[in-house]
């Protein structure tokens, strides 16, 4: 999925997206197959309210349509990521979708989540205030009861990624990060196969937002 709400920058990540096709960046996915597979899991109502943070052009969003959900929303840095996204997807996102342009750093949710779904952004966020901003507002964000799930590269994967450095997570790691106001459900490692026939080892959890009272 889009990694665009990194540390690198918005002109970054305009330039990546206005220079480049899919097949010319690593984290595209023509079917997020483990993504779903969280998902699916929660069995949430298809009017639940859901997040893909840093979501670009991914194509999550047109499975999630195809499956009924009607409250979708998709965050990430880059004007150019979302413009195709919305132009693939056409009148079919028309009212389902919500294109949200901004930094995760910045942004300012309209509205709370049933779930907030991550796949490659987090890991950009190398600077400790930084990752703790994003941990405040993913807490402020998500409902208590709903769902965070999260990709990351694992130890195993790479330490770059789109030419930025980015923090490689274990599954203890991710744990300690969101262990204020999340637990944590199950974790899986899975190799990504990129279009330039490359392997990169990712590391996916997913967690539950504990009520107010207990953080």
């Amino acid at each position: 999925m889009a990694t665009s709400t990194s540390a690198g920058g918005k002109q970054h990540w305009e330039t990546v997206y206005d220079t480049r096709q899919p097949h010319q960046v690593s984290w595209t996915q023509e079917v997020p197959a483990t993504s779903l597979e969280f998902i699916r899991g929660f069995a949430l109502p298809r009017q639940a309210p859901i997040i893909d943070v840093g979501g670009g052009d991914s194509k999550l969003v047109d499975f999630l349509l195809a499956e009924g959900y009607e409250n979708l929303t998709v965050l990430d840095i880059s004007g150019a990521a979302l413009a195709r996204a919305r132009q693939r997807l056409g009148p079919a996102a028309a009212s389902r979708v919500q294109w949200l342009e901004a930094d995760v750093r910045d942004f300012q949710p309209p509205q709370t989540y049933a779930l907030w779904h991550d796949r490659a952004a987090f890991h950009f966020l190398t600077a400790a205030p930084d990752v703790a901003r994003y941990l405040a507002l993913a807490r402020a964000a998500v409902v208590p009861g709903g769902y965070l799930t999260m990709g990351t590269f694992s130890p195993e994967g790479p330490t770059r990624c789109s030419g930025l450095p980015i923090r490689q997570y274990s599954e203890q790691q991710l744990t300690e990060q969101l262990h204020q106001g999340f637990r944590k459900l199950r974790c899986r490692t899975e190799d990504h196969h990129t279009p330039f026939q490359t392997t990169q080892n990712f590391l996916f959890c997913s967690f539950r937002r504990q009520l107010a009272a207990t953080g």
